[in-house]
């Protein structure tokens, strides 16, 4: 799949940190969909859904881009992958456990038609695994977001009353952080190695070696994730990406 910009994809060492801070979602989370009938809305390139049916039942992946439908059913036989519009999501309702949507709610125009549609196709008890970027640190300041795909991006309030008013309840909140290594790297270069990345990108100049090398050996275990209102002493609303838990009652 080609790199717009719109979504992650792996094997790509100047896309390795921001997959693999995509990646530590799905496997923190993956043990919530063990046995269960899963609906990935907005599966993109298609490596979580596939990550997500070594433990699932069954995996049904949905997308609205062409190109993105016909990767995932050419690369990952295992999912069930359809097109669609998650505004209208094509499922009966009740007909699914479990509902991911990583990374995906910030590109929706009517995110709460979106989050209606997931409650209607859960079952009861059925759960919403979702993250999203931080608000607060994503786009720093600005009314708009700095991702020209985004379109309205949320901090932690402001997501758990999105779910809560179309009648979720909400399990937990979390927040994605740097980890120690990583904040070896940030220092390394310049205080953000996001920043770092960005500009490169922003003048379409050449990487560094040493940067080059620091994203590529970015791994899973260098993100922390952590409950809001816990004794660590990060605060959600200076998380990188938010985490949210919701069930249908």
């Amino acid at each position: 799949m080609p790199l717009t910009g719109e979504r992650t994809v792996p094997g790509l060492a100047e896309e390795n940190y921001w997959f693999r801070r995509h990646e530590v979602v799905y496997r923190r989370l993956v043990e919530r969909c063990c046995d269960r009938d899963v609906l990935e809305a907005g599966c993109g390139e298609g490596y979580g859904a596939d990550l997500i049916a070594d433990v699932a039942r069954r995996v049904i992946g949905l997308d609205y881009d062409d190109s993105a439908v016909a990767h995932v059913r050419a690369r990952y036989p295992r999912v069930d992958m359809r097109q669609g519009n998650l505004a209208e999501l094509p499922l009966p309702a009740e007909s699914v456990d479990v509902v991911v949507n990583f990374q995906v709610i910030e590109h929706l125009w009517d995110q709460e038609q979106f989050v209606a549609e997931c409650h209607r196709v859960l079952r009861p008890g059925g759960v919403l695994l979702i993250s999203t970027p931080n608000r607060i640190t994503f786009s720093p300041g600005r009314d708009t977001p700095v991702n020209p795909f985004h379109t309205r991006e949320l901090n932690a309030a402001e997501l758990t009353e999105l779910l809560e008013s179309a009648g979720f309840e909400i399990e937990g909140v979390y927040g994605v952080f740097h980890g120690a290594r990583l904040a070896e790297f940030d220092t390394r270069h310049g205080g953000s190695i996001i920043d770092a990345q960005i500009e490169r990108a922003v003048a379409d100049a050449p990487w560094p070696d040493d940067l080059l090398a620091d994203v590529a050996a970015v791994s899973t275990d260098d993100f922390d994730i952590v409950e809001a209102g816990t004794r660590d002493d990060r605060a959600i609303d200076d998380s990188l990406d938010l985490i949210a838990i919701a069930v249908r009652p």
